[in-house]
Order: structure tokens, then C-alpha cells, then sequence
């Protein structure tokens, strides 16, 4: 979901010559009437990609504009982003003994969105199929609460996580295809769970509703547009009422629900707000684990490189020991790097959530993960990256992988 930090070698084909000198255009534009006329060239273009199924050429102008065409990089990803999750709906000619739901005569704008759910659990997250009740009291909430009055929507029947997210923009515009044909019909879009990817199990992680929402051309999409609507108080009512229709969902698991958006920004968004979140989690996880207060636990918190760095890794201990008992990712998202200060952000999380003791390494450490099972390795008070091992009594309770 995340933009690509690093470039990829592609092959250059006229499409992505076509893509690079349009989006070079976009990007150094100085008027609305000027965007305009290289918006709809390189919309149609790109719009003629997704439905071939030609991601080639896309990803490999990105690759080229990234890092040194910083403006016509962000025009071509933005306007890539909105093709694959924006449709606009034209009339069609009203066929004999149509019924009163026909769609005929009216136009509508269509948006893929999500509805992200942060989740963490002593056991496995769950996955899968969506009962037809769930969904129907979930479109209720989110057209009373989200979308404005008179948009319809239409859902995925499916609680889906990263692994399980359409992988590709050709994928993503697939499903944005078919969801909207559902939303104009106010229908659910049934998903195959048989064909759906298997999804590892973590500590904490982020499960997607998706949907596509319709409204009446150049109308009001969400509530915060219409007049007496405010974007906190859409999120404070979706997660008051929508936190009762979704917990069938989740058995077993804490969970907060996220502001629901257009698909790309919801899901950027869903990635940032699970990395505080996942500490919190593993606070409140060993708390009940191990029996004991957050202040009785030690946080080390380290940068781990590659060829750059790639995340900080925080590993927990126990106040009189160094052993690490687990675990915690904070990878790096689009722009950031070692410019930023993520250490600074990182310990005042833990200290505001009231961990006895953090400790901030300076020095890299490498990006290395356990030869046998794969799990990334943790920092300890030492500065050694190390395996995290709960004590055995405990470790029973613990998913199969940290987070």
C-alpha cells in the first residue's frame, strides 16, 4: 500500500515514455486550465492500462520519476491512486420494464473505500466470510454515521487482511469494477474465501472492510461534506455504533475502528496508525501475560538497516533481566528515513503508555531475521539483535508470530 522507497530496474516501453513526459507535465503545471489538459491525457491513459491489465508501464515510470522527479512522481501516483478507486457512472437509455430501481437517466461518482479495524488478540485475528446481517447493520451505521444522505453503498462480504488486500493497481481496479456495479444496487459483492491467500497471525494487526460508495454526480460523498456534518464527530459516532455491529467479527479481540476512506489513503492510514497501536497492544499483552505492571517492563528501541534504514525494532524485557520477551516492528512508511526523528515518536509512546524504563540505541544494527524460523531479531539492553523468547510457562499463550 505504501508508495516504493526503493527503484526498481523496468523495462522502457513507449506507454511509460507516454506516462513519464505526461506526468512531467502535471507536475510542473501552474494553472488549473493547464492541469486539466494533461489530467485527462494521462487519465485516459492510464485508465486504458488497468483495463488491458498492463501494470508494466505504471509501475516502471514511477520507478523512474521516484527520487529525482519528486512532482511528477506525486501527480502521476495521485492520479494512478484515483483511476484505480474512482469511477463515474453514465446514464444508459431506460429499457422497457425496468423497475422504479433502474439507474437509467441518473449519473453517479463511485469510490472504492475501506474501513480499517485495528485488532489485537491472545489468539488468532480472525479472517473470512461476513454474514449477511453484519453487513447489512454495517451499511445502516456507515450510511447514517460516514457517507452523506443519499449515497448508496455497496460491500465486500469478506473481513480481509494485508496479505488477503488486492495486491497490484490492476487488481485494485478490478475490484473497484465489480463493487460498483454492486453499490448502484445498494447489493453485497460476494468474495470466494477459498480463494483468498492464507494471512499469518500476529500480536496485533489491521483487518479491511471494503466497499464501494455511490453518490448522485457532483453531490455530497461523505457526511463531513453536507452542511451540519463534521469529519470527528463521523469518526466518534462509527465507532460507537459501528464497534457493536462489527464485534460478532472479532471474538477475542480488543479492536478500534478507523475513520473510513478513499481505499489508498485509508489503507496509508491504517499502516500508520498500527504502528503506535502495535506497541500499546504488546504493553497490554504482556501486562496479562506475565502478570505485571508496564512499569515493571524495559523497552529497547534500535535502528535496523539494509542498504538504509528500513524500521526500528523495539524489544520488551523484563526490568531485572535481559532477555528479550518480545517483540515489536515499526517499519518506515513512503517519505520517511533517518532524517526523521521516528526514535523521538517511538519513546514518547512508550512513555506516555508508562514502560518503567526506555532505552534508545544510536548505533545500526543489521536487518537480521532467525535462520530457522524467520521472525526478525530484537534488540536487547546490550545492543544485540536476539531472538524474542517468552518465559516457557507463558509461551503457550503467545501467537505464533510477534508484531
Amino acid at each position: 500500500m505504501k508508495r516504493p522507497r526503493l527503484p526498481r530496474r523496468a523495462k522502457q516501453t513507449p506507454d511509460t515514455e507516454q506516462l513519464i513526459r505526461l506526468a512531467n507535465g502535471l507536475g510542473i503545471s501552474a494553472s488549473r486550465i493547464e492541469d486539466a489538459y494533461w489530467d485527462v491525457r494521462l487519465s485516459a491513459l492510464i485508465d486504458r492500462l488497468l483495463a488491458d491489465g498492463d501494470e508494466a508501464p505504471l509501475t516502471a515510470a514511477l520507478d523512474q520519476l521516484y527520487g529525482g522527479q519528486e512532482r511528477a512522481y506525486d501527480a502521476l501516483a495521485d492520479l494512478v491512486e484515483a483511476r484505480c478507486e474512482s469511477r463515474t457512472f453514465l446514464p444508459q437509455p431506460a429499457l422497457t420494464g425496468e423497475s422504479s430501481e433502474s439507474n437509467a437517466g441518473r449519473a453517479f461518482d463511485l469510490l472504492l473505500f475501506v474501513a480499517p479495524i485495528l485488532a489485537w488478540s491472545r489468539f488468532s485475528i480472525p479472517v473470512g466470510a461476513v454474514a449477511s446481517p453484519i453487513l447489512a447493520n454495517a451499511r445502516v451505521q456507515l450510511q447514517a454515521h460516514v457517507f452523506a444522505k443519499d449515497v448508496r453503498i455497496g460491500l465486500a462480504d469478506f473481513l480481509f487482511s494485508p496479505d488477503q488486500l488486492p495486491q497490484s493497481y490492476c487488481d485494485t481496479s478490478a475490484l473497484a469494477d465489480r463493487l460498483g456495479k454492486a453499490a448502484l444496487h445498494s447489493r453485497d459483492l460476494h468474495i470466494d474465501p477459498g480463494q483468498m491467500p492464507e494471512t499469518a497471525n500476529f500480536l496485533s494487526d489491521t483487518r479491511y472492510l471494503l466497499g464501494v460508495a455511490a453518490t448522485p454526480r457532483g453531490a455530497a460523498l461523505f457526511r463531513w461534506q453536507e452542511e451540519d456534518g463534521d469529519r470527528t464527530d463521523a469518526l466518534n459516532q462509527w465507532r460507537s455504533q459501528g464497534s457493536e455491529v462489527l464485534r460478532p467479527l472479532l471474538p477475542g479481540c480488543a479492536s478500534e475502528l478507523l475513520l473510513p476512506q478513499p481505499y489508498h489513503a485509508g489503507c496509508r492510514d491504517a499502516d500508520r496508525l498500527s504502528r503506535p497501536y502495535s506497541l500499546r497492544a504488546s504493553a497490554a499483552f504482556l501486562s496479562t501475560t506475565l502478570n505485571l505492571a508496564p512499569a515493571e517492563l524495559r523497552a529497547v528501541v534500535a535502528p535496523f538497516y539494509d542498504q538504509r534504514l528500513e524500521e526500528y525494532r523495539i524489544g520488551f524485557t523484563l526490568m531485572n533481566s535481559n532477555q528479550v520477551v518480545h517483540g515489536v516492528v515499526w517499519p518506515l512508511l513512503d517519505a520517511e528515513d533517518d532524517v526523521a526523528d521516528m526514535a523521538a515518536q517511538i519513546e514518547s509512546i512508550l512513555r506516555e503508555i508508562k514502560v518503567g524504563e526506555v532505552i534508545v540505541l544510536d548505533h545500526r544494527l543489521p536487518l537480521e531475521y532467525c535462520d530457522d524460523c524467520g521472525a526478525p531479531l530484537y534488540p536487547n539492553p546490550e545492543g544485540e539483535p536476539v531472538h524474542a523468547e517468552l518465559p516457557e510457562e507463558q509461551a503457550d499463550a503467545a501467537p505464533r508470530h510477534l508484531h
